[in-house]
């Protein structure tokens, strides 16, 4: 039995355009009703949780599986994001080569690219339409200022192997596909494609209950307490638990796929750095702004800006432009108040007439944003420890469409088997750095939102390129 959305939580019927226009009942589940205790429990039903609880049921049906909500799936990044499925991490392939070697950029570039198709595969398997289009990833040069950027990009990945598909476009073939202001030329990378978020969301989460799995929502955990390695075998807490306000869950696995809410759990706040990211969206655009601006194909696109920007087109035909800027409050202190930022917000608004003169006048229908969860060295990490008894997957920096469904097959892998075909890739059982302690974290954050900004502009006022050694790009390096 489900209860109504009560007008008293109107903050989650405005998370996105997404979760409406998903077609899905976005009524409540009923929340946990006591103690229980199950095989394995996943916190969180976003992408990370219901690829996890997917590929758990799938790899074992006798498993029982409970995935415990704190609000209703697909409340966090997963159906408030920028429709981005790619193959990108948030360390690029030259960083990540510095940290590891060649031949582990190349491995980890076939996982996930593979990883995209997988997606689709999946979703057509289990019969959820997310409205997919394979248009691919354009990033583009605007100014003459992001053009060695281009250069730099697209070098690196012929000097790694990873160049496969991947196109150099001068800014007449750019054209031919969309036509952006002042852009110079772009590289365009075949493995992506944009969905609908919320309709895979909330599909993913209809699937796994068809296979047995248990959702909960409306139950906030608490604590997540680790196997007590030194309690007496016929302890009853020596399994690790999660606890809520509505009662605690025993089981022999707990996943943790709570992206950058992690950090609003006990002991886990320097885990990720929660930044907000910022969308706007337009209305339906009409067919004569379509035929000026081009843009047939669907493609994902963004520029070189530092402080990231990433646009996509709607089924329906609206535009999307979402970007960085929001403020990091103290204490990685996360709210409904702070998904909404006026400033942002406005100036996501003119950026995106900026890139398409003809939507001038164009009227904008929905504004949202959420938290992103940064780690500290931009990897994200997943896997699961049999000692604790507790996994996870989290830190996706922002690309964590595809990179969850690869997390959810390592973690289910690992609980199952106890071990994966993926163990070399350097997400596995990777885990970041803390962050500072605050005041640190917010001096730093803030700084570092303020400096790219003001290097964009500077950059975009110059006509040079942003230097590449200054103090701020240095601490960026990703």
């Amino acid at each position: 039995m489900r209860r109504r959305w009560t007008s008293g939580r109107g903050e989650q019927q405005r998370v996105s355009f997404w979760l409406p226009d998903s077609g899905d009942d976005l009524t409540p589940r009923s929340p946990l009703d006591g103690d229980t205790e199950v095989d394995v429990v996943v916190v969180g039903a976003g992408f990370t949780g219901l690829w996890t609880a997917r590929e758990l049921v799938r790899r074992d049906p006798s498993r029982s599986v409970l995935v415990v909500e704190a609000e209703i799936a697909g409340f966090g990044a997963s159906g408030r994001n920028g429709a981005w499925l790619t193959a990108g991490l948030g360390v690029t392939p030259r960083e990540l080569a510095r940290r590891t070697s060649p031949s582990t950029v190349r491995e980890v570039t076939e996982a996930m690219r593979a990883t995209v198709d997988e997606v689709l595969r999946a979703c057509d398997e289990d019969a959820i339409d997310v409205r997919a289009r394979r248009g691919g990833l354009l990033r583009i040069a605007r100014g003459v200022h992001e053009q060695p950027a281009l250069r730099s990009g697209h070098r690196a990945m012929v000097e790694l192997g990873i160049d496969a598909g991947i196109e150099l476009l001068d800014a007449d073939a750019l054209a031919r596909r969309v036509r952006v202001a002042d852009a110079r030329g772009a590289l365009f990378d075949p493995h992506a494609a944009a969905v609908h978020p919320g309709r895979l969301v909330r599909g993913l989460a209809r699937t796994v209950e068809r296979h047995g799995v248990r959702i909960v929502e409306s139950t906030r955990v608490r604590r997540v307490l680790p196997r007590e390695v030194d309690a007496p075998a016929n302890a009853r807490g020596r399994r690790p638990r999660v606890v809520t306000a509505r009662g605690t869950v025993t089981a022999e696995a707990v996943v943790l796929a709570t992206e950058a809410w992690t950090s609003q759990l006990p002991g886990r706040r320097r885990s990720v750095l929660p930044l907000y990211s910022l969308i706007v969206l337009t209305e339906p655009v009409d067919a004569a702004r379509w035929a000026r601006i081009g843009w047939h194909e669907h493609e994902l696109l963004s520029s070189h800006r530092l402080t990231v920007d990433y646009l996509s087109r709607t089924p329906d035909g609206r535009v999307l432009f979402g970007g960085r800027g929001a403020p990091y409050h103290l204490g990685s202190r996360i709210s409904p108040t702070f998904d909404r930022h006026d400033a942002t917000h406005e100036l996501l608004r003119r950026q995106l007439t900026a890139w398409f003169p003809p939507l001038t006048g164009v009227a904008f229908t929905h504004a949202w944003g959420g938290p992103v969860g940064m780690p500290r060295d931009w990897l994200p990490g997943f896997g699961f420890d049999p000692i604790t008894g507790v996994g996870g997957g989290y830190g996706y920096t922002g690309q964590g469409v595809g990179t969850s469904n690869l997390a959810g097959r390592v973690i289910a892998d690992l609980i199952v088997h106890g071990e994966t075909p993926y163990a070399s890739l350097p997400m596995v059982g990777h885990r970041s750095r803390r962050w500072e302690p605050e005041p640190l974290r917010w001096l730093g954050a803030r700084y570092l939102q303020g400096a790219t900004a003001r290097l964009d502009a500077r950059a975009a006022r110059s006509g040079r390129a942003v230097r590449r050694h200054g103090l701020a790009q240095r601490l960026l390096r990703h």
